[in-house]
């Protein structure tokens, strides 16, 4: 597996060439629905989106590919459609049941996309040998056989009565009951330390005749902010796949490259609690977040080449990197300063607030302020309320940072979902408060994706809720790639460094550019843009990741490379 939306455009065919020469005979990829459509009817299918350009580069290099799009997708992929129905703001989580706002998002989706993938089907002399249909459906409660249902009818109306078409579930009998149907083959994921011998039955009591298959086969993990970096070490990895091509099983190493969630498209998962993914989505694969073969390729390689030929050539190399050195930044101005830039807009005026879905801001962040009361500020509080699975748990999702103005704009301090959703805070009448909401990605995968952003009931102090209250959806994406702030007159700033901020500064790449990546010592967390390109979030303080890949193909070497930094809670 790799997936074209993690990696940039211009290395597709590096990272492609290595798999093809580590032995491999096919791809297998997904197609992220939000990633065409980021709203609803408009389509995207250009530039580092192009799919048809990233399909036809397999078929040019003599790779197979297996095609897994969705609708739903996990993948720790950003899960959200957005899709304004009858009823209001829906998403993909409407999945678990047949919504009909969903199906028609989804039937409407799939008559733009499939048509797409027909001709390049193995039927029609192209190299798509098989299509997914849905993805990890036994995993979730619905057990809808009428959605699958529809599905299918869908999938072989479009793409003809030929193609193979099938499912992924894990081994465990409710999820094969659930996610699997007649006229879909049937497959099953597992990784390393499994029971190969009963994975592989269990497959077989569901899909009797065919190959056996494990669509995914783990080759690493993913991380969480806050957790430990995970790892399956080579010999585990090597070892399974040795015992499963023994079997004569079909395999898909998932990953073999991870890539990187650039922007904000890392997923989130609910396990006891809230989960947000990191910005490096490494997975410990045989190719680096960099592209680079590691010992693990080098080891499943040497297992691949027990049971076919591997292409003659030698393997290519990792790409060259450079150390820049340090980059002094400026600060340019606080968030609060440069609102008419980012919303130029204007608020959005609501007597309570309303969560990013509802004022139609994906992704990204929203600034919402209101007027302080009479009596002095006390306690701050994000009130709780029933959550999923009856788990009481604060409304704030997913983060905040909370700052009183004029008053030189005082930052109080976070707020997080999960985590502290109370803060002392003192001020007087007339004060704004202002709370920057942060979205640090959807629930991806689970019961739980319902998982709408921003504040979903009332901030209160005390016991008294605030009201009256001013949102600013921001587009800073586009603002920075326009150049600003480079390009805009310098805001003078001399208030502290605690709080949402902006920073910039520039470095040279003269005659070359080369794949780097970025530190941040004594820096809390952020967005980081080089170019106008967002590189994705880095939260040192809380890790495990340190540093944000850069790929050299957003670098200039004709003319400085400028960056620019959105500060959260204090730079260092």
């Amino acid at each position: 597996s790799l997936h074209y939306s993690r990696v940039p455009r211009p290395a597709w065919r590096d990272r492609l060439l290595k798999m093809y020469m580590s032995g491999l005979s096919a791809l297998q990829v997904y197609i992220p629905w939000n990633y065409h459509e980021p709203l609803p009817g408009v389509y995207d299918f250009a530039g580092e989106r192009d799919v048809e350009a990233f399909l036809d580069l397999t078929a040019e290099l003599g790779l197979l590919v297996i095609l897994r799009p969705g609708p739903y997708i996990c993948a720790e992929w950003e899960m959200h459609r957005l899709h304004v129905g009858p009823r209001g703001p829906c998403s993909q989580a409407e999945r678990l049941s047949v919504s009909p706002d969903y199906l028609a998002a989804m039937d409407s989706w799939l008559h733009v996309l499939l048509p797409k993938i027909k001709p390049r089907l193995y039927q029609y002399g192209g190299n798509i040998i098989s299509v997914q249909v849905e993805n990890e459906y036994g995993s979730y409660y619905a057990c809808d056989y009428n959605y699958l249902q529809h599905l299918l009818g869908t999938f072989r109306a479009l793409l003809g009565p030929d193609v193979v078409l099938f499912t992924t579930d894990g081994t465990r009998a409710e999820e094969l009951r659930c996610g699997t149907l007649p006229g879909l083959y049937a497959t099953v994921d597992f990784g390393p330390g499994s029971n190969i011998t009963e994975a592989f039955g269990a497959q077989r009591l569901v899909q009797p005749k065919g190959p056996l298959v494990n669509s995914e086969y783990y080759t690493g993990w993913l991380d969480y902010w806050g957790e430990a970096h995970a790892s399956i070490s080579s010999a585990r990895v090597a070892q399974g796949l040795e015992d499963m091509l023994r079997l004569g099983a079909n395999v898909n190493m998932y990953m073999f490259q991870g890539g990187t969630n650039f922007a904000y498209w890392s997923g989130a998962d609910f396990k006891e609690g809230y989960k947000p993914v990191t910005t490096s989505y490494d997975y410990d694969a045989p190719l680096s977040e960099a592209g680079d073969p590691t010992e693990k390729l080098f080891a499943i390689r040497t297992v691949i080449s027990k049971f076919q030929a591997l292409p003659v050539g030698p393997m290519p190399p990792a790409t060259p990197k450079h150390a820049y050195g340090r980059v002094a930044l400026q600060k340019y101005a606080n968030l609060l300063d440069v609102l008419d830039v980012l919303c130029p807009s204007g608020p959005i005026q609501s007597q309570f607030p309303l969560t990013f879905e509802a004022i139609k801001q994906v992704r990204g962040l929203v600034q919402e302020g209101t007027l302080a009361p009479e009596t002095p500020l006390h306690c701050l509080c994000v009130p709780c309320s029933q959550a999923w699975q009856a788990r009481a748990g604060p409304r704030l999702w997913d983060g905040g940072v909370a700052t009183l103005t004029p008053r030189l704009q005082e930052y109080q301090g976070t707020l997080e979902r999960d985590g502290q959703t109370a803060l002392q805070v003192t001020g007087r009448e007339g004060d704004i408060l202002d709370v920057l909401l942060e979205n640090m990605g959807r629930i991806n995968f689970g019961a739980n994706v319902s998982d709408f952003k921003g504040l979903l009931r009332n901030l209160s102090l005390e016991s008294s809720p605030l009201h009256g209250w001013l949102l600013y959806p921001l587009a800073i994406d586009p603002a920075v790639q326009q150049g600003w702030p480079h390009a805009a007159p310098h805001k003078s700033s001399s208030r502290g460094r605690a709080g949402p901020a902006f920073y910039m500064g520039t470095f040279e790449s003269p005659g070359s550019t080369w794949d780097t990546f970025v530190k941040f010592p004594g820096w809390s967390k952020g967005q980081l843009w080089i170019n106008g390109f967002n590189l994705g979030r880095y939260w040192p303080q809380r890790g495990p990741q340190q540093t944000l890949f850069v790929p050299s193909s957003v670098l200039h070497s004709d003319r400085p490379n400028n960056i620019t930094v959105l500060e959260l809670e204090g730079a260092p």
